[in-house]
């Protein structure tokens, strides 16, 4: 990456105050950014290390008004954080998509297809019958099985897992030791009290714009697909059981599990730990906070649950403050035995 402020400046319809012909060679944070970075500064919190920051330009809202002189340039936009957002997946997109080729060792099997600008990195194997869209990029060690489908501009990184028969859509980024396909936790218990395994025979469908964060695993259906709709993030270490699907821009924070069969609204926020048994249903806006364990059917849509066994927001609160008081509870229930 190697631009003036003034062209960025274009490409976030921004205006210049300064020296607008600074070579931009990286991005950083305010506070210790270098003199070939550009930063910004949305939160005024922040707003002391404006005048202290070595880096060559911030990007800053039209109507802010610094309170000492500033030596840095600044680049003047409707809205500071949007900017610098767009900036980012500018240069991700400068960076992360600027490989092209094959890398030898490398293999790809029979009948499968490739579109343009595709970059295979070495150690990187693509099965049989797999058809590949422009723009995909695959790093070292990834594998893709038998029959796969990955569209365009689609990243598969490092370690990646893409089991057999499964649809990866545009724009979508799988990161480094995800899985997408393994089976899913389907065992017959035998009479003499051991288990069968049950073939998964199912797959699963990624829409466009999903990310998979590391070490997070999809699996598979039993029969028919595990389905994950437009727009879903999903953090690191998930499980997303088989069977399941999740609604268009639904955010998954680490740790979380979704078990067997349950079925995920859109616009679902879902934080760190939560559990979900099986099928069952989470209405679409719904909030799960940390750890909340979900064991039975959220219908209300936008209703906010926490807590393990979870209820709703308000009542987890109301207990939550009765609990707070059990000790002292009990150091009176005990008194009031003593004294009878």
């Amino acid at each position: 990456m190697e631009f003036t402020l003034n062209q960025i400046a274009v490409v976030l319809e921004g205006a210049v105050e300064g020296d607008g012909n600074r070579v931009i060679k990286t991005i950083g944070k305010i506070e210790d950014a270098g003199e070939d970075a550009i930063s910004f500064l949305s939160n005024l919190k922040y707003e002391n290390h404006l005048y202290t920051t070595k880096a060559a330009g911030v990007i800053v809202d039209e109507d802010f008004q610094p309170k000492q002189e500033v030596a840095t340039t600044l680049i003047r936009v409707k809205n500071a954080y949007s900017a610098f957002t767009a900036l980012l997946e500018e240069y991700d997109k400068y960076t992360r998509f600027a490989k092209e080729g094959v890398e030898e060792p490398s293999f790809i099997g029979a009948g499968s297809t490739t579109g343009t600008e595709v970059y295979r990195a070495a150690f990187s194997y693509i099965g049989k019958n797999v058809t590949i869209g422009n723009n995909v990029k695959i790093y070292p060690h990834a594998a893709i099985g038998d029959n796969v489908t990955i569209g365009d501009n689609t990243v598969i990184d490092s370690g990646a897992k893409v089991y057999s028969n499964c649809i990866i859509g545009n724009n979508c980024y799988i990161h480094a030791n995800a899985v997408i396909g393994s089976d899913g936790f389907g065992f017959a218990p035998q009479e003499d009290g051991s288990y069968k395994r049950i073939p998964q025979l199912g797959n699963v469908i990624l829409e466009d714009d999903v990310n998979v964060g590391a070490n997070t695993v999809v699996d598979c259906a039993t029969m028919g697909s595990t389905l994950i709709k437009q727009g879903v993030k999903l953090d690191n270490l998930i499980q997303v059981g088989h069977n399941v699907v999740i609604g268009k821009n639904t955010v998954i924070a680490a740790q979380a599990g979704v078990s067997g069969s349950s079925k995920i609204g859109e616009n679902v926020t879902i934080a760190g730990q939560v559990g979900i048994a099986g099928h069952l249903q989470v209405a679409d806006k719904v909030v799960l906070g940390a750890q909340a364990g979900i064991l039975k059917s959220v219908k209300q849509e936008g209703a906010i649950y926490m807590g393990s066994p979870a209820y709703n927001l308000r009542d987890y609160f109301r207990a939550y403050s009765v609990f707070k008081k059990l000790p002292q509870m009990e150091a009176d229930l005990k008194e009031l035995k003593e004294n009878a």
